[in-house]
C-alpha cells in the first residue's frame, strides 16, 4: 500500500520543484545557510505537489482506465483503494502546510496558493480552453516565489517572467504530444482537447517559443542583471537555451515525443547534458563574479 501511495505521487515529477532553488542561486546565496531552507521548501513542495497528483488520480480515475498509458496507475487499477489516496493526500497537505509555517508566513501563504490553485485545477480550471495551460504555467511561477520568500529574498521579475513563459511552452508541448498521440481518442481520454487544434498548438508554441527565448535574452543583458551580478558574460548562457528549445521541439515534432517534460529530461541524454551545461556555466558565471 505505501509502495503504491509513493507511485501515484510521481517521484519523477518532482523534478518541477527545483524551480523552488531559482530564488536561491540567482540571490547568490547557494553556498549559505539559506541553501538548508531552501532545500526544506523542496522537501515541502514534493509532498505537497505529490498530494495533489493522488487528489487528481482520484477524480480521473475512471478515465485513466480507459487510457493505455494511465490505466496501471495504482488507483486506476485498483491497487491503492480511493479512500486511502484521499487520507494519504490530505496527510500530506497537512503536514506540508504545517511545516511551512515554520519556515516563514509569506512560503505558507504561497503554499497555500499553489495547493488551492492546483485542486482547482483538478477540478475544474483543466476543463476551461487556454486557462488550464496558464494555470500549469502558475503551478511553476509559485514555486519559483516560494523559494524565494522562504529565503527572505526578492526576485527579478525578468525570471518570473522566463518561468510562466517556459511553463507554457512545455505544458502547450504536452497538449500537443496527447493530441497527436491519441488522435481520434484524445478528446476522450482529455476532454479539453477537444477544444484545442494541431495548427492552433503550434501557433501557440510559436509565439511561446519566440518569447521565451527573447525574454531571456533581455534578460541576461539588463543593465539591472549586470548590475547584480557584476558582469557582462551571462548572454553566454544563451546558446544552452537555444538548444534545449530547439531539442525539445525536435522530440515533440521529429521523434512524437514529450507527453512527460520530467521524464523526458531524464531519459534524452542530449537534453540532460545541455541542461547541466547551462546550470554549470550560469553558475559558473554568477558565482566566479562575486568571488571576483
Amino acid at each position: 500500500m505505501l509502495v503504491a501511495i509513493v507511485v501515484s505521487m510521481r517521484p519523477r515529477q518532482w523534478l518541477k520543484n527545483l524551480f523552488v532553488f531559482a530564488g536561491l542561486i540567482f540571490a547568490q546565496r547557494l553556498f549559505t545557510g539559506a541553501a538548508w531552507t531552501a532545500l526544506a521548501a523542496f522537501a515541502i513542495f514534493c509532498g505537497l505537489s505529490g498530494a495533489i497528483y493522488l487528489v487528481n488520480d482520484v477524480a480521473d480515475r475512471e478515465r485513466d482506465r480507459l487510457d493505455p498509458r494511465k490505466r496501471t496507475r495504482p488507483i486506476a487499477a485498483g491497487r491503492l483503494p480511493v479512500g486511502v489516496a484521499v487520507a494519504a493526500a490530505g496527510v500530506l497537505v497537512a503536514g506540508g502546510l504545517g511545516l511551512a509555517a515554520l519556515l516563514s508566513r509569506a512560503f505558507l501563504i504561497t503554499a497555500v496558493a499553489y495547493v488551492v490553485l492546483l485542486i482547482a485545477y483538478s477540478a475544474w480550471l483543466k476543463h476551461i480552453v487556454i486557462v488550464d495551460v496558464i494555470v500549469v504555467a502558475g503551478g511553476f511561477v509559485l514555486r519559483a516565489v516560494a523559494g524565494a520568500v522562504v529565503i527572505d529574498v526578492e526576485m527579478s521579475g525578468w525570471l518570473l517572467i522566463c518561468t510562466i513563459l517556459l511553463a507554457l511552452f512545455l505544458a502547450l508541448g504536452k497538449r500537443r504530444y496527447e493530441y497527436v498521440a491519441l488522435d481520434q481518442d484524445a478528446a476522450r481520454h482529455r476532454p479539453i482537447l477537444a477544444e484545442y487544434s494541431p495548427a492552433l498548438l503550434d501557433q501557440m508554441i510559436a509565439v511561446v517559443t519566440a518569447s521565451t527565448v527573447t525574454a531571456y535574452a533581455l534578460y541576461t543583458m539588463s543593465p539591472e542583471t549586470v548590475a547584480k551580478f557584476h558582469t557582462h558574460l551571462l548572454p553566454a548562457t544563451l546558446p544552452f537555451v537555444l538548444y534545449g528549445i530547439f531539442r525539445y521541439l525536435y522530440l515533440l515534432y521529429q521523434r512524437r515525443l514529450g507527453g512527460n517534460p520530467s521524464e523526458l529530461l531524464l531519459s534524452d541524454r542530449a537534453l540532460l547534458i545541455n541542461t547541466v551545461c547551462w546550470i554549470c556555466a550560469v553558475l559558473l558565471i554568477i558565482y566566479g563574479a562575486r568571488l571576483e
